[in-house]
């Protein structure tokens, strides 16, 4: 029995690893018919160390992130997806991508970069990849490879182009 997933919610928190989820949570929507949710969550636990707390910055990193949530909707757009939303929220990335949304928005599946931290962010704070393939209600799959299924970078910055040889 083929699972036919129409309910996919990607999140988004500009690392390759995310770009990658994205890519291919664009082709499972559109392969089974369904529908798109990106999530991009403003971790707020960043703003509590800021001693000079100040309104505009999360402004400008609303304004950042809507900026961004806009050119992955075109881009779905594009491969042929009409059924494409997104939504930023604010507060701890980990629940709201392994139970909020998932149950606000009835997905089905939730795609996710294998990770986005550094090992010592990993280390302080934990993964959140981890913690949703540990928590959430419906599948989630981690992945770890491109559209090619050549596996990821390393580093959390896309390939660069290979100089020719003249």
């Amino acid at each position: 029995m083929l699972q036919q997933y129409k309910h996919v919610l990607v999140a988004i928190d500009g690392s390759y690893e995310s770009e990658l989820a994205f890519q291919k949570a664009v082709a499972v929507t559109k392969r089974n018919g369904g529908e798109l949710f990106l999530i991009h969550i403003v971790d707020t636990r960043a703003f509590n160390n800021v001693s000079s707390f100040d309104s505009a910055m999360v402004q400008q990193v609303a304004d950042t992130a809507k900026e961004t949530m806009e050119g992955y909707i075109e881009q779905a757009h594009k491969a042929g997806l009409d059924k494409v939303s997104y939504s930023i929220e604010y507060g701890a990335p980990k629940t709201i991508i392994a139970r909020d949304i998932p149950k606000q928005k009835n997905i089905d599946l939730i795609m996710i970069g294998a990770t986005g931290l550094n090992a010592v962010e990993r280390l302080l704070i934990g993964s959140v990849t981890e913690y949703v393939t540990r928590n959430a209600k419906c599948d989630v799959l981690v992945v770890r490879t491109d559209l090619n299924n050549q596996p990821a970078l390393s580093s959390t910055k896309k390939p660069k182009d290979k100089p020719t040889k003249a």
